[in-house]
């Protein structure tokens, strides 16, 4: 192990705050506060009053705060794509969080569903979601699944493979449907993120080297089942500013470019990855800046080749749900640990951890946290919240300042947690996974209901059911 790979006990970025109960505006919902003795609100709904109803870890999502900003990208690649003559299409990016509420308050503000499995297909269906109107993904897609898609007419499947293609085109055609489809293209540019968010390296399970797209999209234009709309192409996650969607965009619209004289390509998907705040110190871009800027670079590279610019597709999941979301947790143990003869911290233990919050533990991912019950005049401590697993990188936030008087009973909250906790939640040790509740205008609700014990055993098909021999 490399120094570089040690990670450090406190990070360069990390600084003691004057007040360690201040919430930083871009990490919590537009919406969140403090009463006056300092108990957390989102939504207008008390932290404690949201423990003492639906207990705790609760993951907590501000309903106005995912519909106002589904507007808002809409209305910014609207108004980008307007400019130029060509129109966009906002795909959510279902993975990020999805339940038949979240459906319906993104399509209710004109998004279409960006799904990659069966499952998320179901959902996005059951919470009204128009068909024509949904986008499926996937490196491995069942016979079943793309079967389903044709057979309800989803508007276009990501095909990502030359197998794939086949399949496709042979169910379609069993069906005699013709099935609209875009090719997935790696363009050679990717985020500087975690190499497991950099979904563009050449050398990865997602999609063709653009280098292949015409092949690719010859073997499409052969196949009478299967219409050709245009390629895909997604350069990562929680992405800050431009300039890679610009580069990634002059490489497509040369392919694109070539594409055409085969014949008509009327779309370009470019993903989406469009990073939110976790600490006091992202700065993420503004959607607006975000959409002028990649469509202005489309519009430019279409320009200077003249061709004219085609319809343009985004995969927005994080920038619109990720900031409406925090967790809530009570704290179980408090424990000082010295880490070196000038450094103590205080290990502060939750009674969730990395079963309703992987990323830590996945991609290192960096978190801040506050206390939710009360405020306190105690000086900030440097502290790492833990979780109750039985791994020692069961880390929700690995180094933050809170009151030094922290105690078991405190409620602590984690914010910016909208995108991909619930989605990747799981039962390790045997831990149920927590409700969802909805906030909006003082009032509070189920929206996916957690699990029990008694859930999980009933999954356990060594245990005798009533009635069963």
């Amino acid at each position: 192990m490399s120094a570089s790979d040690v990670r450090p006990a406190v990070p360069e970025w990390l600084h003691a705050p004057a007040d360690a109960n201040e919430l930083v505006a871009a990490i919590w919902p537009p919406a969140a506060a403090r009463t006056a003795d300092g108990v957390l609100t989102v939504g207008g709904v008390l932290a404690t009053d949201l423990a003492e109803q639906f207990g705790t870890p609760l993951y907590v999502l501000d309903q106005d705060a995912v519909v106002a900003q589904a507007r808002r990208v809409r209305e910014a690649f609207d108004a980008a794509t307007a400019r130029h003559g060509t129109t966009a299409r906002v795909y959510y990016a279902g993975k990020a969080f999805l339940s038949t509420e979240v459906v319906r308050w993104v399509t209710g503000e004109g998004l279409a569903v960006d799904v990659a499995t069966g499952g998320e297909l179901a959902v996005a269906l059951a919470g009204g979601a128009d068909p024509a109107r949904i986008g499926l993904h996937g490196n491995n897609k069942s016979r079943l699944e793309l079967a389903r898609a044709v057979e309800l007419g989803v508007g276009s499947v990501i095909v990502d493979s030359l197998v794939e293609i086949d399949r496709l085109a042979e169910i379609a055609a069993a069906r005699g449907a013709v099935q609209p489809v875009l090719v997935r293209v790696n363009s050679g540019v990717h985020a500087e993120t975690h190499d497991f968010l950099a979904t563009a390296h050449e050398d990865q399970k997602f999609g063709f080297a653009l280098t292949d797209a015409e092949r690719v999209v010859a073997r499409i234009r052969e196949l009478p089942s299967l219409r050709f709309l245009g390629m895909h192409c997604h350069i990562g996650s929680q992405i800050f500013g431009t300039a890679g969607f610009a580069e990634s965009a002059s490489r497509l619209v040369e392919v694109h470019a070539r594409l055409l004289a085969g014949g008509e390509v009327p779309l370009m998907n470019l993903g989406g990855g469009f990073g939110i705040a976790y600490t006091s110190v992202d700065d993420p871009t503004d959607i607006e800046e975000l959409a002028d800027g990649i469509v202005d670079a489309v519009a430019r590279e279409c320009g200077a080749r003249g061709i004219p610019l085609p319809a343009l597709a985004f995969e927005p999941g994080r920038s619109i749900v990720g900031r409406a979301g925090v967790t809530i947790y009570e704290v179980g143990t408090t424990k000082p640990v010295r880490v070196s003869d000038e450094l103590e911290r205080l290990y502060v233990s939750v009674d969730g951890g990395m079963s309703d919050n992987a990323r830590p533990a996945l991609y290192g991912a960096s978190y801040s946290a506050r206390v939710a019950s009360r405020t306190s005049e105690a000086a900030p401590t440097l502290a790492r919240v833990v979780g109750r697993h039985c791994e020692s990188g069961d880390i929700v936030v690995d180094a933050e300042y809170l009151p030094g008087d922290v105690t078991p009973g405190d409620l602590l909250a984690v914010p910016a947690t909208g995108a991909y906790c619930f989605s990747l939640a799981s039962n390790y040790n045997y831990v149920p996974r927590p409700p969802v509740v909805a906030v909006s205008n003082g009032e509070a609700r189920v929206i996916v209901r957690g699990e029990t014990i008694d859930d999980l055993l009933t999954r356990d098909a060594g245990i005798p059911t009533e009635g069963a021999e």
